[in-house]
């Protein structure tokens, strides 16, 4: 999981940054970007720090606490599901990364990014599966995939028809059934329900 970070420190970088998304694959609400800058010297690690695909919800939420706790910054963007329907998802994705970059309070002198190449001044690099190779990608993972949920369960108090706290906007078989049932919100992605659906 530290990989490229030792590799990085010893070429002489100090500042390593990682950003990951959550979010791109879901029929409804926005994509969410996380850069963590984060302390790389032994005693700071944080134990525990995964893939955020592969820990609990409950050990992410206290993940998460630690993380903005040790940072030494972090930023989160959100694009919203109008913009994904006006730009695609990749597109939506690289903004948003993009947006991490430019308004993340320290700059880094790298940026280890999940899988997406995107054209900024600050030096990049792009590894797949990033978030299971780099403790920096992992950290924004967990940020990225936190706060998203967050913010689904809280579009479910607005939306209830929708189970929106359940399945966060995935093409679960429930949601899919509530979306045929009552239409579609304004949360949903029109690009999104017209390739999964033609009954949509």
């Amino acid at each position: 999981m530290f990989e490229y970070e030792d590799r990085l420190k010893a070429e002489g970088y100090t500042l390593i940054a990682g950003i990951d998304e959550a979010g791109r694959g879901p029929l409804a609400g926005p994509v969410v970007c996380a850069i963590a800058l984060m302390p790389l010297e032994k005693e700071k690690i944080i134990d525990g720090v995964n893939d955020s695909k592969k820990l609990t919800a409950k050990v992410r939420e206290k993940l998460y606490d630690n993380i903005i706790n040790t940072a030494i910054s972090y930023r989160i963007e959100v694009v919203d599901n109008k913009k994904i329907d006006e730009i695609n998802i990749l597109n939506a994705t690289k903004q948003g990364m993009t947006n991490c970059i430019n308004n993340i309070s320290i700059t880094p002198d790298i940026v280890l990014i999940d899988a997406v190449k995107i054209q900024t001044p600050v030096k990049t690099i792009s590894i797949i599966k990033g978030d299971e190779k780099s403790y920096s990608i992992a950290c924004a993972s967990i940020l990225a995939k936190v706060y998203r949920d967050r913010l689904m369960q809280n579009y479910d108090k607005l939306y209830p028809n929708y189970e929106f706290a359940k399945h966060k906007g995935y093409a679960t078989r429930k949601h899919i059934e509530l979306l045929k049932k009552f239409g579609k919100c304004d949360l949903h992605r029109d690009s999104f329900i017209k390739n999964f659906t033609g009954e949509i």
